[in-house]
């Protein structure tokens, strides 16, 4: 978090303050963490505004860098949000070529093993059923040779049969140490799925001559015609989903096999790995990458969703869109805003449930653009991070974002927490601070724009150029499909309006 920033409108509140020590306060306002002033409905005020809340599902199309925590697994039955489908597509290959098995002069033998690795990285879901994970061959050419191309998550090449499956516990990689090869390699976070002994054979059976029909291994442009890549999906009664790192070495393909040593002529049975390539040069390029996401809403509540209720789930997910009519005269006057905040708390529902399918660790919110109708948005004035100078209207490319790409959490608020509720329940809240941006609105007179919140994963704004951020688009702090949420609307029976979703705004006049 950044250092908290203190508003100039809050100085000016305290002098305010200072000057009038002696009223009577008749009321106070309790508004999360950050420094709220006191209300006296005298000199300070309190106004809480009604919000319009409407559900919105994206037609996510982003990107996954093959540098980024990859999602693979099935989550069968959420009741609240349905499934997911997550599918990994990857290309293993040697680190050289020509390649060849062993160290120089060595005779390699045969063949024994091969096994799919992959770098076991964290879950989000119910770890305790277990993932049925199946690898296919990819037979789609373009895959193979796209190396430099970066998919969206829509994304799936064709494949052929099955070469290999495994059923995984996954409330185990973190615990069980995998000993591998002679030596008994340690190694922990890793999935192993052993393929068929055909694919093996087939593996083996390609060379590194010049020619010939089995010269695989001669370059990489043979090798990619040989081998496209490897589809992994999950599937049965799994409940979760797995984070793969693709770059770390522990994500490979081991091809066990045993060979006579050049300087002892003894026997002896090693392996030898293939990996993600990151190399651009003469003899090879990088792998081809990509991971498919779907979520199937068909079933779950919000496909015949709560009216008084909002579903946000981490992209590829939902969205809610906020409106606020009663902005359009409450800025017609002159005010000091102290503090807006916009408060939303979770509706509780099956608590075993919720403490399985976690929420989102972040919130963010943005903007309708002009004009409405094509649907473009840009991110909100001065609030993300106050530490530094950005223009949501500068079409340049240059500054419409915090440069440095970070939000001040600390500042903006967005963030989980847990509190007690009224009937004594455990729910978590997320407090959004729009102090800055409703002064503007107030002061100039700038539109009452339509706000959109969603837990964000990436989010593109089309029509900035990409100066400082890639066509991937913007990062933002959720991790990858991590989290959903059911939260009361504007609609919520709540005559108080203490709990419902709200904007609260601490103001003063100014004469």
């Amino acid at each position: 978090m950044f250092k908290r920033f203190l508003p100039i409108s809050l100085l000016s509140f305290c002098v305010i303050i200072m000057v009038n020590w002696g009223c009577t306060k008749l009321d106070t306002t309790t508004l999360g963490s950050d420094l709220i002033p006191a209300v006296d409905n005298v000199n300070t005020f309190s106004t809480t505004l009604d919000v319009e809340a409407t559900q919105g599902q994206f037609s996510d199309s982003f990107k996954i860098l093959k540098s980024e925590n990859n999602v693979l697994g099935f989550i069968s039955n959420d009741p609240l949000f349905g499934k997911t489908e997550a599918n990994l597509f990857l290309q293993l290959k040697p680190g050289f070529f020509p390649y060849y098995f062993g160290n120089a002069g060595d005779t390699v033998l045969t063949v024994d093993s091969v096994v799919l690795c992959l770098s076991y990285n964290g879950s989000w879901g119910d770890t305790s059923k277990s993932q049925t994970l199946t690898v296919y061959k990819i037979t789609d050419n373009e895959f193979g040779d796209s190396s430099f191309q970066i998919r969206n998550i829509n994304y799936q090449p064709a494949i052929g049969a099955s070469i290999g499956t495994k059923t995984i516990d996954i409330s185990r990689l973190p615990k069980d140490t995998i000993k591998i090869g002679k030596l008994k390699d340690p190694v922990v976070n890793q999935i192993r799925i052993k393929l068929d002994g055909a694919y093996a054979d087939e593996l083996w059976s390609k060379d590194s001559t010049k020619l010939g029909p089995n010269n695989a291994f001669f370059k990489d442009s043979l090798y990619r015609k040989f081998n496209k890549g490897f589809a992994v999906k999950a599937g049965g009664n799994a409940n979760a989903l797995m984070y793969i790192n693709l770059l770390d070495p522990k994500t490979r393909l081991e091809v066990h096999f045993k060979k006579k040593t050049k300087d002892t002529g003894k026997l002896d049975t090693v392996y030898n790995s293939f990996t993600i390539s990151t190399v651009d040069g003469a003899s090879m390029l990088p792998s081809a990458t990509a991971n498919y996401i779907k979520r199937d809403y068909t079933g779950s509540e919000l496909a015949n969703p709560d009216p008084a209720a909002i579903y946000l789930q981490t992209g590829p997910g939902t969205f809610a869109n906020l409106r606020f009519p009663g902005l359009n005269t409450f800025k017609d006057t002159n005010r000091i805003i102290h503090r807006a905040q916009i408060s939303i708390e979770q509706i509780p529902e099956d608590l075993v449930l919720d403490s399985i399918f976690s929420v989102p660790p972040y919130m963010y919110l943005d903007l309708v653009d002009t004009p409405a109708s094509a649907n473009r948005w840009k991110p909100i004035y001065y609030d993300l991070n106050p530490n530094i100078r950005y223009n949501p209207d500068d079409r340049t490319g240059f500054g419409y974002f915090p440069n440095s790409g970070e939000i001040d959490y600390g500042y903006f608020g967005g963030y989980a927490r847990k509190k007690t509720n009224a009937v004594g329940k455990q729910v978590y809240y997320y407090d959004i601070n729009v102090t800055r941006y409703l002064q503007q609105t107030v002061t100039d007179k700038t539109p009452n724009y339509t706000m959109r919140l969603f837990p964000g994963f990436r989010i593109q704004y089309p029509q900035y150029p990409s100066v400082f951020f890639p066509a991937s688009g913007l990062p933002l702090d959720n991790p990858l499909a991590f989290g959903r949420i059911k939260v009361k609307s504007g609609n919520f029976p709540d005559p108080d309006k203490k709990v419902k979703m709200r904007m609260t705004v601490i103001w003063s006049k100014v004469n």
